[in-house]
């Protein structure tokens, strides 16, 4: 898959996302003194596209980079970067853990059958560095606790730990004059668990923080930028999920069935898949 550089702002640009090799969105925001990168990438690779395009552009090119969380499709590309590096405490501790792994195939499967790797990562890993696993976990130079604010020059980044099932460590950015949540993979379920799931204390207490920024962009890692009123939408059906699963115990069939009388229609198949992981994330 191609992947385009779009430009969403003068000074908002970025990378679009891949699936098979789980490559997220790769953002840059450019002030008048600096311009913050906003995750590394999966891979050198990634990363490198990333400030080609820019450079083919004739867009500034990143002085500073920002991870959202710990996962390896978020941060192995921080090899490829020669600038510093910005991740919360949490999200370097969980990093650290990551350095002395192996990723030949044999130590992939093996980590996958302890539980410490899932299939779905080792998979996208094996897609997207072939038999050349150069990997190298490069571990950020600038941390943080609960929340950062950098100056850019004439637009100011807000890092914002808020942790979700996804991740504990995730951070979402707020670009404030642009009104603009980079929120990475924060609504996405838990994945490394025996089945995915969402719980239904995490997701409440994750809207709730996301609800103080004045957004009207809202950007997730391997989609898209949406807006307000999709977000709304999304952030609207979690909540209603999060509360069925409470009522129902994790009943599929009755939040199913409540949900759809709720639309006063039939689910679609992404509602029915948001029900079945909050009911996987009942103990």
């Amino acid at each position: 898959m191609t992947q385009q550089l779009i430009t969403l702002s003068n000074r908002i640009s970025y990378l679009t996302p891949v699936g098979p090799t789980d490559r997220p969105i790769l953002m840059s925001v450019t002030g008048d003194r600096h311009t913050l990168m906003i995750d590394s990438g999966n891979s050198k690779a990634h990363a490198e596209l990333f400030l080609k395009t820019l450079k083919d552009t004739g867009k500034p090119l990143p002085d500073l980079t920002a991870v959202t969380h710990w996962h390896w499709d978020h941060i192995f590309g921080l090899a490829a970067l020669s600038v510093p590096s910005i991740a919360s405490e949490d999200t370097k501790k969980a990093m650290e853990e990551l350095t002395d792994f192996k990723w030949d195939d044999e130590s992939l499967d093996e980590r996958v059958a302890t539980g410490v790797e899932i299939q779905f990562c080792a998979d996208a890993i094996r897609e997207e560095f072939k038999e050349q696993r150069d990997i190298e976990v490069v571990l950020p130079s600038v941390t943080f606790e609960d929340e950062l604010t950098v100056d850019l020059g004439g637009v100011t980044c807000v890092l914002k730990q808020v942790g979700s099932d996804h991740a504990k460590d995730s951070t979402v950015v707020y670009v404030k004059e642009e009104k603009l949540l980079f929120l990475g993979d924060v609504t996405a379920p838990l994945m490394y668990a025996p089945v995915w799931h969402f719980t239904a204390e995490e997701t409440l207490k994750l809207l709730d923080q996301l609800d103080q920024f004045d957004a009207d962009t809202y950007v997730i890692s391997h989609y898209k930028p949406i807006s307000k009123a999709e977000y709304q939408q999304e952030a609207a059906l979690l909540r209603k999920a999060a509360s069925l699963v409470t009522d129902y115990q994790g009943d599929l069939e009755q939040m199913k069935a409540e949900l759809s009388s709720h639309y006063d229609r039939p689910l679609s198949e992404d509602e029915i898949e948001i029900l079945v992981y909050f009911a996987n994330g009942v103990a």
